[in-house]
């Protein structure tokens, strides 16, 4: 086969050359886009906010080297002989008629690839249960999980075989990205035990998105995760990043299910009997309500008894055995049927006192 020559283009006619230049300047529009976005992704995972307007310069510099080369393809298509953009434009055809146009499909196809991972992905449905469940959040990880990998190994085989049609030599990229990848892994020994915590704690399942997790002083609901790190959003709407290799302990909070341990202070001068026989049927009145039976698993409400005698109270406990992450709301329940029921029965929930005795010395007699 004859090699290219680009010259040939200005022998075609000139509605051909019309649709080559409409062809060109959409070719354009997504080499600069894709180049502007790059340049705004990459100002976002800088932590200053003043370097924001560097990268947005450099994406209007990308703008101009893409219009530039598009004028430059225009004065050669159309035999408008300015220089230096006649010869820049005939160079850049060359380049497009050899390697570009590979290139630029590589990149397509990469690109719609990436696109197909994501929306194959998450048109993958998940079975919707009322009730949180475990199989449900280790779905729901793993195919976070897998996204991302995917989506990894996708741009990585472009680029290499971009590259390689680019004239690299992959293979000497390839070994002296291992040699470098080694010499990393060695500096970055902290990434390298996120990335091998996390593969464990996916492999074992300890938790996943959707768990309500405790990490030394911090709580809070895995809202998203991957090999690396977990992200966790506290009560008050705080958004904390745990790296996995710092994670030596892990309290899950809904794991199949949960306790509610609710403590019941009544009076010193209450009949303890009796305030244990009206907990417990508040307990089981509370337990067979249909508006909170399904919160509730089959095993029934404990009342323990006396668990503590107080400064100022006689602490009775109750244990309610309910579905993951439904504790917070049957505790909160109870403890709001229970003052109600303690107040009708006439049972007095106590608040702390203190009896102060003063001491007063006897005058001598004279």
């Amino acid at each position: 086969m004859e090699p290219f020559n680009p010259v040939q283009l200005q022998g075609t006619q000139q509605w051909i050359k019309f649709l080559l230049a409409f062809f060109a300047l959409g070719v354009a529009y997504t080499v600069g886009r894709a180049g502007s976005r790059l340049a705004h992704w990459v100002a976002r995972l800088t932590p200053d906010r003043r370097d924001d307007a560097f990268w947005r310069v450099v994406g209007w510099m990308w703008w101009a080297v893409v219009l530039f080369a598009l004028v430059s393809f225009g004065h050669f298509l159309f035999e408008i002989k300015v220089e230096p953009l006649y010869t820049w434009g005939l160079l850049l055809a060359r380049w497009m008629g050899s390697r570009g146009l590979a290139v630029l499909l590589i990149l397509a196809a990469t690109y719609f690839a990436y696109r197909l991972v994501e929306v194959s992905v998450r048109r993958i449905k998940i079975p919707q249960k009322p009730e949180f469940e475990r199989e449900q959040v280790r779905i729901q990880t793993l195919m976070a999980v897998i996204e991302s990998t995917l989506k990894g190994g996708v741009i990585g085989v472009g680029v290499l075989l971009a590259l390689a049609n680019m004239g690299l030599n992959i293979g000497a990229l390839i070994a002296g990205a291992g040699i470098a990848g080694l010499a990393i892994s060695f500096a970055a020994q902290n990434l390298v035990r996120d990335v091998i915590n996390g593969f464990f704690i996916l492999l074992e399942d300890q938790y996943g998105v959707g768990d309500v997790i405790k990490v030394g002083e911090i709580a809070g609901g895995v809202e998203r995760m991957n090999l690396r790190l977990s992200v966790l959003r506290d009560l008050e709407g705080k958004l904390h990043f745990v790296p996995h290799g710092q994670i030596s302990t892990v309290t899950v909070l809904s794991h199949v299910w949960a306790r509610a341990v609710v403590d019941v202070g009544v009076a010193y001068g209450a009949d303890v009997d009796r305030a244990i026989a009206v907990i417990e049927d508040e307990a089981q009145k509370f337990y067979d309500d249909p508006e909170w039976r399904e919160k509730f698993t089959d095993e029934r409400p404990q009342v323990l008894g006396v668990n503590e005698l107080g400064d100022s109270a006689v602490v009775i406990r109750v244990m309610f055995t309910v579905q993951a992450k439904q504790q917070w709301g049957v505790g909160r329940e109870f403890k709001r049927r229970i003052k109600n029921r303690l107040d009708a029965e006439g049972i007095e929930i106590p608040f702390p006192q203190r009896t102060v005795w003063l001491r007063q010395d006897q005058e001598p007699q004279a």
